[in-house]
């Protein structure tokens, strides 16, 4: 009599059957657009329809944080349960990057569809409620998170010849001036929102900075804006809330538990840890690309490249762990 088969477990496989890759040392983040995921002999792959034939692309799991499934995508079930085993993020939206989905015509909301593993860590999470009750300590929490981005754009800025080439250079006396003051001022602040505001000024200064070095003198920043440069910095933030949605799952704190966004908007956390880096790294990469002409494939490949280069999800991690152990309020 033959064996009976498990549709369930024939072509799935256990976490140890994969070289282990920690989520901070990945290295892949995907946007697919118009094909199908699939499962196959135990891989995950993309199909894409060509004129004369189906053309097959292998999707290295074990090495990937997230992927963002765009306009004309379908995903099976099978594909899914391999996702999930590998501890990959998915997330829905629409064309270019940008999540459309669950959202509504005031404000956009980002949801991902996480991995469910009951052996993540637990330090973090009750680190993190331990103060996350306490509006004084929670603002503690958010100048430690403006604190580390200012400090990554000063270090990026600082190192990288490509940025430096096109006038992003933290060591010129304009900017060092401009992140100086904006330093001096978090510890000052007292409410949640005269940060936030703090924060935008700077990016506001940070537009025009790079607007005025890529040529973009009348750049003004819309969501809906069709220009490039818009285009790319929607495109690229979105790639920077896949990394936070990674890092937030990986360490276990829950996407709501924000100290900046709001108590109340679900996946604020997501928000709070991609700023960290999106003003550093996506902010130039959109206007540089936008002043060369690039592709939205060739620009989303610029940015993975240099949140590889600049270990972004590294130093994600880093911070989010030392905010949820930290002690010293009186910061």
């Amino acid at each position: 009599m033959a064996k009976p088969t498990n549709a369930y477990t024939d072509n799935s496989f256990v976490s140890s059957d994969l070289k282990t890759i920690l989520h901070s040392k990945r290295a892949n983040i995907y946007y697919l657009s118009h094909c199908r995921v699939m499962q196959k002999d135990g891989r995950v792959l993309y199909l894409t329809e060509d004129d004369k034939a189906n053309l097959y692309y292998n999707i290295p799991i074990a090495n990937t944080t997230s992927i963002l499934l765009g306009t004309g995508t379908s995903i099976t079930q099978a594909a899914m349960r391999l996702l999930s085993q590998a501890g990959v993020l998915v997330g829905f939206c629409g064309g270019g990057g940008m999540p459309l989905f669950m959202g509504s015509e005031r404000e956009v909301f980002v949801e991902w569809m996480t991995p469910q593993s009951e052996y993540r860590p637990t330090e973090y999470i009750q680190g993190w409620m331990s103060w996350w009750w306490d509006d004084d300590k929670r603002l503690a929490a958010a100048k430690q998170l403006q604190i580390a981005r200012v400090a990554y754009l000063q270090a990026v800025w600082g190192k990288d010849s490509d940025f430096k080439r096109h006038g992003f250079d933290s060591s010129n006396d304009a900017i060092q001036k401009m992140l100086s003051n904006n330093f001096s001022q978090i510890d000052k602040q007292t409410e949640v929102m005269h940060l936030l505001q703090l924060e935008a000024r700077l990016t506001k200064q940070l537009y025009k900075l790079a607007a005025k070095n890529t040529g973009y003198d009348s750049f003004t920043r819309e969501h809906d804006g069709i220009d490039k440069a818009n285009g790319f910095l929607n495109h690229g933030n979105y790639l920077a809330y896949g990394l936070g949605a990674t890092t937030a799952w990986t360490l276990g704190i829950p996407h709501g538990f924000a100290v900046m966004h709001g108590k109340t908007r679900r996946g604020a956390l997501v928000f709070d840890i991609a700023d960290i880096i999106k003003d550093a790294l996506v902010l130039p990469l959109a206007f540089i690309c936008a002043s060369e002409n690039m592709s939205e494939q060739e620009f989303r490949q610029e940015c993975i490249n240099m949140f590889t280069k600049h270990k972004a999800l590294d130093y994600q991690f880093e911070v989010v762990k030392q905010i949820a152990m930290f002690k010293d309020w009186s910061v």
